[in-house]
This record gives structure tokens, sequence and C-alpha cells, in this order.
């Protein structure tokens, strides 16, 4: 079956022409349409007598990306193709245009085979916030994918897609990744265009990259890691010259208040025997500190809230969004449709935010969150001159029960391995390295310094091959 080909390895059949573009497609999108019933993968599912309607471009560059289904987190606009966030607020917006990341997969021949599933407005870690239901695990259905880019990740790991976007802001292309035991990759901010995502958090967000391979996660990263000007955010600044790792004499950190953090006993085995089959194949492992990893979280709500609180507020029934059928004068209106349109998840976040930037709160709040966030960076910044890369958990467990009733204070707990990194803007990647108990998959989470993201990759990939990775093939 095709959808069981990486990207890389499909791209390689194109050109020995044992495949064609269309046969993939046909391929991997009646296998979405078989799965799609389970995992509750996509929002938006094209059917593949869409493939009249896309170019398929000529397989001549070993770059391209023709004739590869490629899935959408419905966060990202993509021209004539409904994106909704996962609410309720936008379930009938259809954009007049595409992302700059969507353009740029949409020039390299991709096809965009559907729009994924995630939480609503990118707020949650289980991908069960949403409008339109909670997204499954295909490596155990009673399982949640993880979030908030669990959509694209079930798709990936489910063969509904064989490379996929993501959103991360604090941990959201990551942590679905090791929970669906694929690769996911979250850039240095500002690496990739944000221009056509729509916002949760504006100096935090940054699309992603999803494959079953480091080395698709490469390809994918190198197709949407060009300039745009109109994002000015966005950075072409490499370090090309400084890119070829090498495993031996590798510098590996493992932060110590990372180790002092909670994590089940299966993940910490698992990441451990991933850092020493490193160091046994020549890495260096050096004890490193980052103190202000033990105020990241609280920070990251803090700040992410606020963000999305000013974000949000444009949606009030008469510009943008659903408008209450009924009320009474245009306050009500307003209550009303923001009522109706945003879930609890959403509204709890606008409320926090709202609070921590009001008169007499945003000082003792906002302020002090950000110069926890100037402090990370700057701690960060230090150990990256003692040491080459970062190697941590993703996700504290497993394994997220869909149904568990946990508090919203422990699920944001649970952010700690990813959000030191999202809050310094630091590249980082999520590779599969074990399995629990149960069988579901562990990830490593290896970050890099600020605009190395090739570096990372490059360090990635041999971590990968020394596995022995069979890319979620038995």
């Amino acid at each position: 079956m095709l959808w069981e080909y990486t990207a890389t390895e499909l791209i390689g059949m194109l050109h020995r022409k044992e495949c064609s573009g269309k046969e993939i497609i046909n391929d991997v999108s009646i296998r979405a349409n078989d799965v799609q019933p389970l995992y509750n993968s996509y929002i938006t599912l094209r059917s593949a007598a869409d493939t009249a309607s896309d170019t398929i471009c000529k397989t001549d560059e070993c770059m391209t990306l023709s004739g590869i289904p490629v899935a959408v987190k419905d966060n990202i606009s993509t021209k004539g193709i409904r994106t909704t966030c996962a609410s309720r607020m936008l379930s009938d917006y259809v954009p007049p245009y595409d992302a700059f990341a969507v353009e740029r997969l949409r020039s390299a021949g991709a096809y965009i085979i559907g729009k994924t599933n995630m939480d609503e407005f990118a707020m949650g870690s289980a991908s069960d916030t949403g409008f339109f239901g909670a997204v499954r695990n295909p490596l155990d259905t009673d399982y949640s994918a993880g979030g908030s880019s669990g959509g694209s990740a079930a798709a990936v790991a489910g063969g509904a897609a064989v490379l996929a976007l993501g959103t991360d802001t604090g941990g959201s292309v990551r942590q679905p990744a090791s929970l669906c035991g694929i690769a996911g990759f979250c850039p240095s901010y500002g690496a990739v265009s944000r221009y056509g995502l729509i916002s949760f958090a504006s100096s935090l967000d940054r699309i992603g990259c999803m494959g079953r391979s480091v080395s698709d996660l490469k390809l994918l990263y190198n197709i949407i890691n060009v300039r745009d000007s109109q994002d000015v955010t966005n950075f072409s600044k490499k370090y090309s010259d400084e890119e070829n790792a090498d495993i031996k004499g590798l510098r590996i950190g493992i932060v110590k208040e990372f180790s002092a953090a909670s994590a089940d006993s299966d993940v910490t085995a698992a990441v451990d025997a991933g850092i020493k089959l490193m160091e046994l194949s020549g890495a260096v492992i050096k004890s490193v500190s980052v103190p202000s990893v033990s105020l990241a979280v609280k920070a990251y709500y803090i700040i992410s809230s606020a963000e999305a609180a000013s974000n949000l507020a444009r949606y009030d029934g008469v510009r943008y969004g659903h408008r209450a059928e009924k009320f009474k004068d245009l306050r009500d209106m307003f209550v009303r449709s923001r009522s109706e349109g945003f879930g609890e998840e959403v509204k709890r976040r606008i409320m926090l935010g709202t609070f921590v930037l009001s008169e007499g709160y945003a000082e003792s709040y906002y302020k002090r969150a950000m110069a926890v966030r100037r402090q990370l960076c700057a701690e960060f910044d230090e150990v990256f001159r003692e040491c080459d890369i970062i190697a941590a958990p993703v996700y504290p467990c497993a394994g997220i029960r869909l149904g568990e009733k946990t508090s919203s204070v422990k699920r944001y707990a649970a952010d700690i391995f990813t959000v030191p990194s999202s809050m310094a803007g630091l590249p980082a990647v999520s590779v599969p390295c074990g399995k629990n108990s149960k069988g579901l998959p562990i990830g490593l989470q290896l970050i890099g310094g600020r605009y190395h993201d090739d570096r990372l990759l490059e360090a990635a990939e041999i971590f990968e091959s020394l596995r022995g990775d069979d890319h979620g093939r038995a």
C-alpha cells in the first residue's frame, strides 16, 4: 500500500517510475476516507476527484512534492477550502487566500488532501476541545492523538496523509507527534512565515512539520523555510557553514530542572535509553541548568492567554465569525455571539488574558511573566555556549486517555518539557525513542540553539538512524 511509505520513499519511487502521483493521491485518499470515522483526524477531507483541480507537477527535482498528499491544520488559511480553527465561531469560513506556507506547498506540487482537526483555536493539549469532536490516536483509539495539532499527527500516523503542517505555540506539534509515534518539528520562531496563520498567541505561534521520518521533516521544512516580506517576524538567517552535525563529539545538554519534573517511569527509561545510545556512539553528555524552567509554564499561560484575549477580540458577530440569531441590542449581540461561538477552553483563556491585562493587574502578572521570558532566553543562550543541543522528554506520559477527568491546571502543568523552548523561540524536534508497557509510543525531544534549525534536524536524523526506526511499519 502506498500510504505506508514515507514522503522520501515515495519521491524515490516516483523518480524510478514505480508509481504515479495520481496513484499515490488515490491510494492515500481512499485510506483517509476509510479511517476518518475511526480517527476523526479531518474537519474537511477532500475527495480524490478534487485532483482534477490541482496541478500535479512533473517530478524532475528531488525536492518536489509532486503527487504527495499533505494535510494542513485547520488554523492555516487555504484558498477555497474551509478553515474553521475547530470552532463554531468560524465553522463556515472559506478563506479567499492561501497562507504563505500553503503557497509554497502548492508551488512544489503538493496535493492538499484536507484540513485537520485540532483543539479549538489551538488551545489545548489533547485535541478534545474543538467543535468537531476529539481526535483519536491511530495506535489506540481509546487514547487522544494529543494536541493541539492532533489531527495532523493522527493523519500521518494513520496513513491518511503523507506529510502534514501543524502549529506549535507551547508544544502543539511535538506533543501529538510523540503520542502518535511520528516525527514532529517546531522551527525557530520566525523561520517560517506566519502569514495566513490564524493567530492564537502571536509572539509564540509557529508553523511546524510532521512526517514519519526526520528526512521527511527536512524535505517539508526546506520548502516552507523561505523569506516572506509579508511577515515582519520572518527571517532568512541560517548558519549553513556550521550545520554538519556529527554524533562524535556532539555536546548534548541534560537540563537539571527537567530531571526534577515528574514523568512516568516508562517515559524516563525510554528517553534515558535514547540519550545513552547517543553517548555510546560518541556524543558527550553534559549536565546544564536553566533555573527559570520552573516558572516557564506559569509565565507561558499568562502571556499566551493575554495575546489570545487580544487576538480573539475581533470575533464579535459584526465583522468576523458566528453571529447569534436572537439578541436584544448591540451589546447583547456581542455577548450572545461570543458565548455561542467559543467553547469552554477558549472562554477560560480569554477571561484569564483579559484579567492579566486589566488595570491594576498587568504589572503584577503580565509584566512579571515577560521578565521571566527574558530571563529564560538569557539562560538558554548561556547553555548553548556549553552544548550543541538539549535532550529531554516531550510529554510526561505516553498517552492521554479520552474522557479522563483531568483538571485544567494539571493539563497545563504537563507542558513543562515543551513550553520553555517555545518561550525562548528555539527550534525543537520530537523523534520516536521507545514505547511504554502498553505499546504506546514515546518521543525524545531535541532542542537546538536559536536559528540552528538545520543542525538540529541533522542531529535528529543521526539519532533516528542509530535506532534503525521502521517509521511506524511492522
